[in-house]
């Protein structure tokens, strides 16, 4: 067992700012432009054609409902399968659910698109959006809800992020999941995560991407360039013991979920010059909820990816003109090289991630009453080597950074402990990194044994 250490005053010019990527990625730049305009403008305006999508609408009409659509999306993911040697399963995983917003009970069925890691099946990368639409009056299931934006741009993003993948390399495996039942109560999220749960997958991050498609806000503001990413800041699910841990030691900020935004951003920066992220630290929009709420709720590591500027009067909307302006969630809404530089995100977030070695587990650190700073690791199978990272402790995104090799710990002479927050993060040999792990529970990648046990 080997130890690199090294002093912060030798390393603070050979430290790099953590935005730099370590080791471009040449297949990743190619990805950055490969998403189709014409194939996302094709899966929405199929999607609009179907009248209204609502969880509760027709399940038999070829045409016209929820069944229809679902039916529909089958069809895409098989179509892609069909095209890269069968290389995806389709499943359709579902439940009857009632409550406040389902007056009577109802199927609600997810149209899911697995692609099996070759090398670690069963650390899963989710990419999410939901099926469903609906209009001014949730319960109403029979009037035109095109749901364009919301959430036809999610569903049509991720089918595009399929067939660019599909004859990608994967080392983790890859889920493309179109959910139903949001509008009515997250319940395509919970079918989908307690599907996962059932399976034991190892869920790395979920992507849920819900109306993504729009560069106009209703306040005027053009913003093609932004594109907002929510993230916990603290897990729902840690217990009391854990929770006062984190309140004196830190964490607040550092979930898995929170520095999964952190490498969506980096990815960024490395790969979409015209495409930046915005990292809100909130689970969603202010008194608002997506499906990636059930994720976190199961353990899973979960974002929301939503446009930077809505119009609110295109989203839950009836059809109508109102004083010169025209309300409902029409396709004349979706800006599609806006919506094709955020399926780019997902898509080359999904194939970092997948290549990248699982992010390191068991991470702690100590220094306390000292001058030097230890962190200590479970290596992971397929990296290579590891890097340390920290920053100080009112700073929103990693700093400095040191590649310290194929160890399981690092002295990091000379960085007291009190002043940084630090983390560790697992790279391959073809210099693919992991997100940054925070120690402790915190920041965890890994479900705990609590959140098992809660889901059984």
């Amino acid at each position: 067992m080997r130890v690199l250490s090294f002093t912060l005053l030798a390393a603070t010019g050979a430290s790099q700012a953590a935005p730099a990527v370590p080791h471009e990625q040449p297949a990743l730049h190619r990805l950055a432009g490969a998403p189709s305009e014409a194939e996302l403008r094709a899966t929405i305006t199929r999607l609009v054609g179907f009248g209204t999508r609502h969880t509760m609408s027709d399940t038999r009409s070829d045409t016209r409902g929820i069944g229809a659509a679902r039916r529909w999306v089958k069809s895409r993911f098989e179509a892609i399968s069909k095209d890269c040697g069968g290389c995806l399963e389709v499943v359709t995983p579902s439940q009857v659910f009632s409550g406040e917003r389902l007056d009577r009970p109802t199927e609600v069925m997810d149209v899911v698109a697995i692609k099996r890691g070759k090398g670690d099946p069963g650390r899963v990368i989710v990419m999410s959006g939901h099926l469903d639409s609906r209009v001014s009056d949730v319960m109403n299931s029979h009037s035109d809800a095109p749901g364009a934006n919301d959430d036809a741009s999610g569903v049509a993003a991720l089918i595009e992020a399929a067939r660019l993948l599909s004859k990608q390399d994967n080392d983790a495996t890859l889920v493309f999941a179109a959910l139903s039942g949001e509008e009515q109560g997250l319940y395509g999220g919970k079918v989908l995560a307690d599907y996962a749960v059932a399976r034991g997958w190892q869920v790395e991050a979920d992507l849920n991407n819900d109306i993504i498609g729009n560069s106009r806000g209703q306040n005027g503001v053009l913003d093609s360039t932004t594109v907002r990413v929510f993230s916990e800041g603290t897990k729902s699910n840690e217990t009391p013991t854990q929770a006062a841990y984190r309140r004196y030691h830190g964490g607040e900020v550092d979930s898995p979920s929170r520095n999964l935004a952190r490498y969506m951003a980096t990815l960024a920066d490395a790969y979409l010059p015209d495409l930046r992220v915005r990292m809100i630290y909130r689970t969603d929009r202010f008194g608002r909820g997506g499906d990636q709420v059930e994720f976190l709720k199961a353990g899973f590591p979960a974002v929301r990816v939503t446009e930077a500027h809505e119009d609110y009067t295109h989203q839950h909307q009836d059809l109508r003109t109102e004083h010169g302006v025209r309300y409902g969630d029409t396709i004349a809404g979706i800006d599609f090289r806006y919506l094709a530089r955020v399926t780019a995100l997902n898509t080359i977030t999904m194939a970092a991630l997948s290549r990248a070695p699982a992010a390191p587990t068991g991470v702690t650190v100590e220094g306390a009453v000292a001058t030097d700073t230890t962190l200590h690791w479970n290596k992971q199978p397929a990296a290579a080597g590891y890097r340390v990272h920290w920053r100080d402790t009112t700073a929103p995104r990693w700093q400095y950074r040191r590649a310290v090799g194929d160890v399981d710990h690092a002295v990091l002479h000379d960085v007291v402990i009190d002043d940084w927050f630090f983390g560790v993060s697992a790279v391959s040999t073809d210099g693919y990194e992991s997100p940054v792990a925070f120690p402790g529970f915190a920041g965890s990648f890994e479900r705990s044994p609590a959140a098992a046990a809660a889901s059984r």
